[in-house]
């Protein structure tokens, strides 16, 4: 079915274009109208006099945010239990905070568990579930050392057992967090020739084995500035590469995992097309629930922080429209700048931007109301509302 939405304001190309009509067809964008020329930059071209305009959305529209590390929400840990079921709860309680794609992230665990995680997985991509991209297994191939809260009975060296499950064809887009200490070089490149997006972190390595990893084929690394080597005067570390290279960083802006300072630093030296902003969300997410039992420890809430019992920072209560607003309110980067970090650049890093990050013709019709404060109103995925309230065209 064919609907034309005429809109305010939209993040077009990275571009602000105000009063254009958005067709939608069968869950994609086919057409961008602008109301004022009739220019549109679908063939056939249609002038804006022959469209019939079902719902007019007043407010500002820009991409649904994808996540790439979510461990967890609306009261359910991925790493128990995994189940179909189970990533259908937590992409229900991300998406009414505008994350339209997520790569569920399973943490260091047994190779069972790693096994049933990627079934659960295979099962949401045969069913073609709207959010779920791909999986995220980060871990169990870490640095004991910068473990953070990953159970250390489970790091291990990679085995073939392992890298079968990584390298199945019916997961989506894998994306894979090593250690660049733990994995050889030669193993990396064959995980990125068999198409999994290598990412480095949780590491204690030297800056020469992080250029290594990359040389090999790693693009990304896991959560900027947390638990890897720091960048110091004599050793730059993982940071010192991160900041030096090319490649996408994650980066959790809840300001317990960074300073504001430091993201500001970060984006005036990567810019928005190398930082994506993640979540490294828990179970919290999405319910009201203070404590979650994690392995043989628990998770608590204190305010917008989460920690175990001896203060250890565990992931996030984040969400992606707050990591977002902490961007533009507190750091003040401009809100273009932020939608990239929050849709775009993840959309690249995971190999998945033909399809989705930008509101473009072709793409899926994945995108955000937001009010004149910057608070999200409505989420669409996939050219349907699922959330918020959108004005009836009253033309």
């Amino acid at each position: 079915m064919k609907k034309h939405l005429r809109v305010n304001k939209a993040l077009i190309g990275q571009k602000w274009v105000h009063n254009l009509v958005m067709t939608i067809e069968n869950g994609r964008v086919t057409g961008l109208t602008d109301v004022n020329t009739g220019d549109d930059s679908a063939k056939p071209q249609h002038s804006y006099t022959s469209l019939t305009v079902d719902m007019h959305i007043q407010g500002t529209v820009i991409p649904g945010y994808i996540d790439t590390q979510v461990n967890g929400g609306g009261g359910i840990m991925f790493n128990q239990t995994p189940s179909f079921h189970r990533l259908r709860v937590m992409a229900d309680a991300h998406r009414q905070f505008g994350t339209t794609t997520l790569f569920p992230t399973l943490i260091t665990d047994q190779i069972d568990v790693i096994e049933r995680a990627a079934d659960a997985i295979a099962e949401a991509i045969s069913d073609e579930h709207p959010s779920i991209a791909g999986v995220h297994f980060e871990g169990p191939h870490l640095s004991v050392e910068k473990k953070g809260v990953h159970p250390p009975r489970f790091i291990r060296k990679l085995s073939d057992r392992e890298l079968d499950t990584y390298t199945r064809t019916d997961l989506g887009q894998v994306v894979l967090t090593v250690a660049p200490e733990n994995v050889p070089t030669s193993v990396i490149g064959e995980l990125v020739a068999s198409g999994v997006v290598v990412a480095l972190g949780h590491s204690n390595a030297t800056y020469r084995q992080v250029e290594r990893a990359i040389e090999a084929g790693a693009t990304g690394f896991t959560h900027l500035f947390n638990a890897m080597s720091p960048l110091t005067s004599r050793e730059p570390g993982m940071v010192g590469a991160a900041l030096l290279n090319k490649c996408l960083c994650g980066l959790i802006v809840d300001h317990q995992h960074v300073h504001p300072k430091t993201v500001e630093l970060a984006y005036k030296i990567k810019g928005p097309h190398e930082l994506m902003l993640v979540t490294d969300a828990m179970a919290h997410v999405g319910t009201t629930q203070q404590t979650i039992p994690f392995f043989d420890r628990n998770i608590s809430r204190q305010g917008n922080k989460l920690t175990t019992e001896d203060g250890t920072l565990a992931g996030s209560c984040l969400d992606m429209h707050s990591a977002l607003m902490h961007c533009v309110n507190d750091i003040q980067i401009p809100l273009a700048d932020a939608s990239a970090m929050a849709s775009t650049t993840p959309a690249a890093f995971t190999k998945i931007r033909d399809r989705v990050g930008d509101i473009a013709i072709g793409k899926v019709a994945n995108f955000l109301v937001l009010d004149d404060n910057n608070a999200l109103n409505a989420v669409w995925q996939y050219g349907q509302q699922v959330s918020g309230i959108t004005i009836p065209n009253n033309n």
